[in-house]
């Protein structure tokens, strides 16, 4: 069977409401924002999503955050989305906050069958100990809070165990794919997308150049085709801006 779409729609057509996400980007770069778009176009909602950080509003991520389809969101922060912070602080998002090296991990561990794993990132704060919000209330009071985490020592020093992740399906960019599924990945642009393909039982990859079996060196292949299931052209991406900074003519910087 082919892993060619002819079309990004076509490519997330299946993916139904309360599915669970596992998103690459890192802030504006590298982001799916064909596949998303047409995940927000299908009208699916209530989404669980496993990302870095949402983006910015209007853009990636924030498309389904603005129109309220994401119920949870586990990432590394929260950045420059003031809608993100304000559906999270107004009680009408959930997010789990994990340290980002962690949930590199726990991508990375799900994608290889690793079901938990120890690591020292948050021994002694409140990501071992519990108590971190995950939902207010409207009010501001926490509604629900992080439990807490098993701690072991290794050594003479002491670990917390974080689980993996696995979703139910993934949204990848890359700049050149084949049709056997193989990416390559542009700089930066890499991130956190070979993870996230990696952590899904369906991987969809958006790719700005599509080429046939054999026109990729294997030296140059970032992830395998093994982890890709579904792959659409989508063309060149549109370069966004997350944060715009301007130094004037004495020296101050503006946002």
């Amino acid at each position: 069977m082919s892993k060619v779409f002819g079309t990004a729609s076509a490519a997330v057509a299946d993916i139904e409401d309360g599915a669970s996400l596992a998103v690459g980007g890192f802030g504006a770069c590298g982001i799916p924002d064909a596949l998303i778009k047409a995940i927000d176009a299908a009208g699916a909602t209530n989404f669980e999503v496993f990302t870095n950080n949402c983006g910015v509003e209007g853009v990636g991520l924030g498309i389904l955050l603005g129109g309220r389809k994401i119920r949870r969101v586990t990432a590394s922060y929260v950045g420059d989305n003031k809608d993100f912070a304000r559906q999270y602080l107004s009680g009408e998002l959930e997010v789990e906050l994990t340290p980002q090296g962690t949930l590199a991990e726990k991508l990375r561990a799900g994608g290889a069958g690793i079901p938990a794993f120890f690591t020292p990132a948050g021994v002694g704060t409140p990501v071992s100990d519990g108590g971190l919000p995950w939902r207010y209330h409207a009010d501001g009071s926490v509604a629900l809070a992080s439990p807490p985490k098993e701690v072991r020592e290794f050594a003479g020093r002491q670990y917390l165990l974080e689980e993996s992740i696995k979703a139910d399906y993934a949204l990848v960019h890359a700049l050149v794919g084949d049709t056997a599924g193989n990416l390559v990945f542009s700089k930066a642009a890499m991130n956190f997308n070979p993870l996230a393909a990696m952590a899904a039982k369906v991987c969809i990859a958006q790719v700005e150049r599509l080429v046939a079996p054999g026109q990729l060196d294997p030296h140059h292949v970032h992830l395998p085709g093994i982890f890709v299931d579904r792959i659409v052209q989508t063309g060149p991406q549109e370069k966004h801006i997350e944060k715009r900074i301007v130094t004037t003519a004495n020296g101050r910087r503006t946002a």
